[in-house]
């Protein structure tokens, strides 16, 4: 039984405990058994299952609405607990549209964010290049302008939802300024002329990933999320809001973790006593359940100085984002072990879950990364004193 205590925390209101207590109903009837062998299938499934039952209505915001980031983790992390997959379904739904949901018209949102928000369209979020990972700036694709379009013209790689989205939020240096100054953000179906899915990408943990080739692809100006050289802004500006979402997905993952090794060290006997009265288990346990509630802490302190109004915080979230990660797989890890030989065999939870948790330390800003974010915000922060 996941522990909900943390729900009374201050950091939420009535609103999101009754969204928690609903949703956890709803995933543990309806997650149960999902068939992941055709992994296209199962994500276009569960976006309709989102969609259906109205979880994914709180992947986008409509003009005078907001992303609630509590709501948003929540939701994260009480799929990610059921089924990383159902994960990964929803949090494309809204990383995907993000650039829509705080920059888009009223025209594009009215366009898209009903049919995602419904779960008949599946969205994808297409940012990192081949030889561009984190570092955004030095994106190559670029967007001409002709007349009334852009043509657009290079490669995207590591895209999740790739070949199966139904609309991609796309950035591409339009050349208003070196670096990051120069890239646009632009909102495009797929299937256009000049835009083939080159590769699909195979993981340790199955998602539809792929590689995006645009050669001489052409595109309404009106395409266009933003102002020409917004793009790099309107990227941080989605990734600050989602990134605490990855951290609440982290902790998913590690809260089940914990349960799984719980239920073994309770029900498993070494010699005629539970393998939980050994001194060095109840070590490895609290150490566990240290860094849930740490991870926690620092998920919703996130989550709700974004919804309490702060205009940023790169700092918080990338603290986030890389302690839940890194203990996540370190709690994983300790539950795996508890496990012994079963913790590696396929079909058992935890040795999913041991799958499921790495990738969350490297997309959406790797570890390393974000310590480098982390001392830059500490040290422009001491500056400024």
């Amino acid at each position: 039984m996941a522990d909900k205590t943390f729900l009374s925390w201050p950091f939420f209101e009535d609103r999101h405990r009754a969204l928690a207590t609903e949703l956890d109903t709803w995933a543990a009837a309806e997650l149960s058994g999902i068939d992941h062998c055709d992994t296209d299938a199962a994500c276009r499934a569960l976006v309709t299952a989102l969609g259906d039952a109205g979880w994914a209505q709180h992947s986008g915001a409509m003009r005078g609405e907001t992303l609630d980031v509590r709501t948003l983790c929540l939701i994260r992390e009480t799929l990610a607990r059921h089924d990383g997959l159902a994960d990964f379904a929803f949090a494309m739904q809204g990383l995907g549209t993000g650039a829509i949901s705080l920059f888009g018209t009223g025209e594009q949102q009215a366009e898209w964010l009903p049919l995602t928000r419904a779960g008949k369209a599946i969205s994808a979020f297409a940012l990192t290049e081949p030889q561009s990972g984190s570092d955004v700036a030095n994106s190559t694709m670029t967007a001409v302008r002709d007349g009334d379009e852009y043509v657009l013209n290079g490669e995207k790689t590591w895209i999740s939802n790739g070949g199966i989205a139904d609309v991609y939020t796309l950035f591409a240096r339009t050349g208003e300024a070196p670096g990051a100054r120069g890239l646009s953000a632009f909102v495009l179906p797929a299937g256009l002329p000049g835009f083939e899915v080159v590769e699909r990408l195979e993981t340790i943990a199955p998602h539809p990933l792929a590689t995006l080739r645009f050669s001489d692809c052409r595109i309404p100006a009106s395409s266009m999320l933003g102002q020409p050289g917004q793009g790099f802004k309107i990227a941080m500006s989605v990734l600050d809001v989602f990134r605490s979402t990855v951290a609440a997905a982290a902790l998913g993952f590690a809260r089940r973790a914990l349960d799984e090794a719980l239920r073994r060290v309770i029900e498993r006997h070494v010699q005629g006593a539970p393998l939980f009265d050994l001194q060095m288990v109840q070590g490895h346990i609290a150490d566990m359940a240290l860094d849930v509630d740490a991870a926690a802490l620092l998920v919703y302190r996130a989550a709700w100085a974004k919804d309490a109004g702060a205009p940023r915080v790169t700092r918080e979230a990338a603290m986030a984002k890389l302690f839940s990660t890194d203990q996540a797989q370190s709690v994983i890890d300790r539950a795996v072990q508890l496990h012994g030989g079963d913790g590696v065999r396929r079909g058992q939870k935890v040795e999913e879950l041991y799958r499921d948790i790495r990738a969350l330390r490297i997309y959406e800003g790797a570890s390393d990364v974000q310590r480098v974010v982390i001392a830059r915000q500490a040290l422009a922060a001491f500056q400024e004193e």
